[in-house]
């Protein structure tokens, strides 16, 4: 009986925390080819952001990377990819932990879609003005700018 209710409790508790915090899993990838750097341009948010995106219910982050790669840049084929970094940030009441992959030697056959309208090959050290703040941070520590961090 005392284990049950600890298990009911633990399962609650559980819930409740859940609930009350609940969290948001990201894969997303550095891209290299040729000493550049591959950026999205999503056609729901601005400035130029690595490709990459949800990790489904029950699957694995590497997975999640490989699928999204391909649905948005197309990717064909790149040397084994490397976790470069597991990131968090909050937003409003969601946590959102994103593993962050370096994929180097990659070819792709991009093709605009719903989702991403453009892609751009950009020099790490140097990227565009309107790419985002976290892509920019990233870019630091890829290149040895900036020692690593832990919030996306």
């Amino acid at each position: 009986m005392a284990n049950l209710l600890s298990r009911t409790f633990f399962s609650l508790s559980f819930v409740v925390r859940t609930a009350l915090s609940p969290v948001a899993f990201g894969a997303l990838a550095i891209v290299e080819q040729g000493g550049k750097v591959v950026l999205v341009r999503h056609s729901y948010a601005r400035g130029w952001r690595f490709p990459g995106g949800c990790v489904g219910r029950g699957e694995p982050p590497a997975e999640a990377r490989r699928r999204e790669l391909k649905e948005e840049i197309g990717l064909t084929r790149s040397a084994a990819p490397e976790l470069f970094g597991i990131y968090t940030r909050r937003i409003f009441p969601i946590t959102n932990v994103i593993a962050l992959y370096r994929v180097r030697a990659a070819s792709f056959a991009f093709k605009p879609n719903m989702e991403i309208r453009e892609v751009l090959l950009a020099d790490p050290a140097a990227p565009p003005p309107d790419t985002s703040p976290a892509v920019r941070r990233r870019l630091a520590e890829l290149t040895g700018r900036t020692p690593p961090g832990p919030y996306w």
